[in-house]
């Protein structure tokens, strides 16, 4: 008989200095240099404001069943980001407000999830920041239908490997190799910083041509007269 459950270990944790300091830095910052590693859009975040960051512990679960999510939840960890791949089922919601509670009582810094949530309300209260697809009424089960803990997942397009580094906030959800997210850091959080820069020279009364040489842009495709 095929075993219908895949568990595997818990990944490393990212230290709390490294989690905190990637937290500071905003999705979209990213979106200026990278292309890739950008969850589906349509996945967005139940509570308005927080940004978290986290290593990823997945969980894979089909259909009407969550069983294997009751499993994850008495071994997940403070600090842990939870990413729940639903395999392609948007209709029936494996999260609600119990779990939700489950969620603060075990420390996560977040939960995304590829499929619907119910309770909405309750979730917001129990203040865990959560993304999800949708809300639904329909919800799943305890069928003990099989899953996968701490395997490779799919979370709106992008494949996430148990220990990823996860950054989610208001402008979406991103999912970085943990081997190249010192150096992304840095170069965020001085291209941030570089930014508020500007925004103060501006409000002294400066133009963006003094800020980025437009002017001698637009003359390289033939816009020698432009007046910039």
């Amino acid at each position: 008989m095929t075993d219908i459950y895949r568990i595997e270990p818990l990944p490393p944790q990212l230290a709390p200095e490294r989690a905190a300091r990637l937290a500071r830095v905003e999705a979209a910052t990213l979106g200026h240099y990278l292309h890739a590693g950008f969850v589906d859009t349509a996945i967005r975040p139940l509570i308005v404001g927080p940004r978290v960051a986290g290593n990823a512990v997945t969980v894979q679960i089909t259909g009407p069943d969550s069983t294997l999510l009751y499993y994850a939840m008495d071994r997940v960890r403070p600090g842990d980001l939870l990413v729940i791949d639903r395999a392609g089922d948007h209709r029936q919601a494996c999260w609600g407000g119990f779990m939700a509670a489950v969620a603060r009582i075990r420390g996560l810094a977040g939960v995304v999830i590829d499929g619907a949530v119910t309770d909405p309300a309750a979730i917001r209260e129990a203040g865990v920041p959560t993304w999800a697809r949708d809300t639904s009424a329909v919800t799943t089960k305890l069928l003990n239908l099989g899953g996968g803990f701490n395997v490779p997942v799919n979370i709106g397009g992008v494949a996430v490997t148990p220990g990823d580094a996860v950054l989610a906030d208001d402008c979406g959800v991103v999912v970085l190799p943990p081997t190249r997210l010192d150096r992304l850091i840095e170069t965020a959080l001085a291209d941030q910083a570089e930014e508020g820069d500007w925004v103060a020279k501006l409000e002294k009364g400066a133009k963006l041509q003094d800020l980025i040489d437009i002017r001698a842009m637009l003359a390289k495709n033939g816009m020698e007269g432009a007046g910039v």
